[in-house]
């Protein structure tokens, strides 16, 4: 199911501020995110990521303004709060001698299940998360995988219509983070609003249909990955040359040049942003060939999420 823009926001956040003392960890933040759309929360750590998060879970109060989840205030109605949204937090912790159905047991009686309705809901978790083989092993026994589906699991015992999930592929296998990718994304297409923080901005391209940028407390850039790239690269191309050697020298030779930033050597390649047209970055290719460059690869390229992220951020902490 797309992104359903037509309908009211599932969550919204609204100036939102919450010091410690004299830092700002989150300064006047807001965004919103729809039914169905999938918001990638992107910054570097001590951002503000996990206090956003933890004031949409109501586990933090705001300094000043407000975080909505289905219409409800986080400030004025928490337990209304609590009823729409999953919190999956980056790290959670498990219970010896507990195993899997009695762990979403217990958190599906906490939310005042009943009799068939919570044995529904642990069976529809089980089988969502492929934990149905598990059941009977104890949580503290469970691979780094296996816990983070419990946990997104135990976020999903009341069927909420909101998952705010912290860093849920941290520490997993390339097969286990493309699992977990696959049931976001199949959530999401059931209609759920979901908001995500990664720091493998890659996955996060892939699955979310909206990112935004948090640096020292601050919104840096909301949007798809394409609106901010035209927003912050405007008349700039990103470009891409492979050398067969000297890529070094090449990097200093491009260092002179007038209508060239963000200049970067990685290996055998050189990347930087090229001010002008098509004409001029052919212009650009001779000249570098008329020099002696043994070029083998020229030509613009896409900027991705991690380029766009570096583009707008400079690595402050606070």
């Amino acid at each position: 199911m797309p992104a359903q823009y037509d309908q009211p926001p599932k969550i919204e956040l609204r100036h939102l501020h919450r010091y410690y003392g004299t830092t700002k960890a989150v300064d006047d933040v807001s965004f919103s995110v729809y039914p169905g759309e999938v918001f990638g929360y992107i910054g570097p750590n001590g951002a503000g990521k996990t206090t956003s998060m933890r004031v949409l879970a109501t586990l933090d109060l705001p300094t000043a303004g407000d975080a909505m989840v289905g219409g409800f205030s986080v400030v004025n109605d928490p337990d209304r709060v609590r009823l729409r949204l999953g919190f999956m937090p980056d790290y959670f912790g498990t219970y010896p001698n507990v195993n899997v159905r009695e762990y979403l047991d217990f958190f599906a009686r906490a939310y005042r299940f009943k009799h068939r309705e919570r044995e529904d809901a642990v069976e529809r978790v089980m089988s969502f998360t492929g934990l149905g083989v598990l059941a009977e092993k104890p949580t503290d026994g469970l691979s780094k995988g296996m816990k983070q589906r419990l946990c997104l699991g135990r976020a999903l015992i009341h069927d909420p219509a909101v998952l705010v999930l912290d860093e849920p592929a941290a520490g997993l296998d390339p097969r286990a983070r493309i699992e977990v990718r696959s049931m976001i994304r199949t959530l999401a297409d059931q209609g759920k609003t979901i908001l995500i923080s990664s720091h493998i901005l890659t996955e996060l391209a892939e699955i979310c249909d909206t990112v935004g940028i948090i640096e020292r407390g601050q919104l840096l850039a909301v949007g798809t990955v394409e609106e901010i790239r035209r927003k912050l690269l405007k008349k700039h191309h990103a470009v891409e040359v492979r050398l067969l050697d000297n890529a070094a020298e090449l990097g200093r030779w491009l260092d002179d040049r007038p209508k060239v930033s963000e200049l970067r050597v990685d290996g055998k390649a050189v990347r930087f942003l090229h001010e002008g047209d098509l004409e001029t970055e052919a212009g650009l290719l001779r000249e570098m060939i008329t020099a002696g460059f043994r070029v083998v690869a020229f030509g613009t390229k896409e900027e991705t999420l991690e380029d766009v992220f570096m583009h707008i951020t400079t690595g402050q902490v606070q």
